[in-house]
């Protein structure tokens, strides 16, 4: 699988159904490039930098994540570059690391989650880092000709969420910012999602990126969140 190109500078590698990988991004400034997403596993990684190298690109110097979720953050110790996350990320991420000093950890998630068994049916351990940088509420990287404002946000899917704004693209990644709380027995904070609406209203994007779909135009991703209120 390839990467696809959004726009003159972004390119993405699409989700994949049968694990779950989440859609992983690529922007590419005049000095610097960055990367939303650490991906599922070290796998992923390597596929999305097989990827690309294809297409002729350097490897990311940033890599940013949306939020702890694994299909998201574990493959962070496989990245190039510096890894940049939400303080709360990190506070997730930690207490992962401590749940897989028990060997039996990595068995409990394959028996979960049969995303999980697949993505890592040939593992029997689990490489958790925390992130090379972190934030409290907001940061910019100059990438060169390019700008990725990065920010928490409230939202149904995870207290942890960020999302990252390109304003010369008019793109903007969500992560999985939108869906209910699949941590908390799938429940949909309706307060948070008005909340995230209203986020992604006042933004001048054209493309709202979600991690497993297809982009989406800005007024038809709020027309169907609308739709859930």
């Amino acid at each position: 699988m390839g990467l696809k190109r959004l726009t003159d500078r972004i390119y993405y590698l699409e989700h994949e159904s049968e694990t779950d990988r989440p859609m992983l991004a690529y922007i590419r400034g005049d000095k610097w490039s960055l990367a939303i997403d650490a991906g599922y596993s070290s796998s992923h990684v390597a596929d999305f930098y097989r990827a690309i190298e294809a297409e002729h690109l350097k490897k990311p110097d940033f890599t940013v994540i949306t939020h702890w979720h694994y299909d998201h953050s574990f493959g962070m110790h496989a990245v190039s570059g510096v890894s940049i996350a939400h303080e709360k990320t990190n506070e997730f991420l930690k207490k992962q690391q401590e749940e897989a000093e028990d060997f039996g950890y990595i068995e409990a998630l394959k028996r979960e989650d049969i995303h999980f068994r697949r993505e890592y049916a040939d593992l029997d351990r689990l490489d958790i880092v925390l992130s090379d940088l972190e934030f409290s509420d907001r940061m910019t990287v100059d990438l060169g000709g390019m700008t990725a404002r990065i920010f928490h946000t409230e939202a149904p899917h995870s207290e942890d969420t960020a999302c990252i704004y390109i304003p010369e693209e008019k793109v903007l990644f969500l992560g999985d910012s939108t869906s209910e709380d699949f941590f908390n027995d799938g429940y949909m904070d309706r307060d948070k999602l008005a909340s995230l609406i209203r986020t992604i209203r006042s933004m001048d994007c054209k493309y709202c990126i979600l991690s497993h779909c297809e982009p989406l135009g800005k007024e038809d991703l709020l027309c169907y969140l609308e739709s859930i209120l």
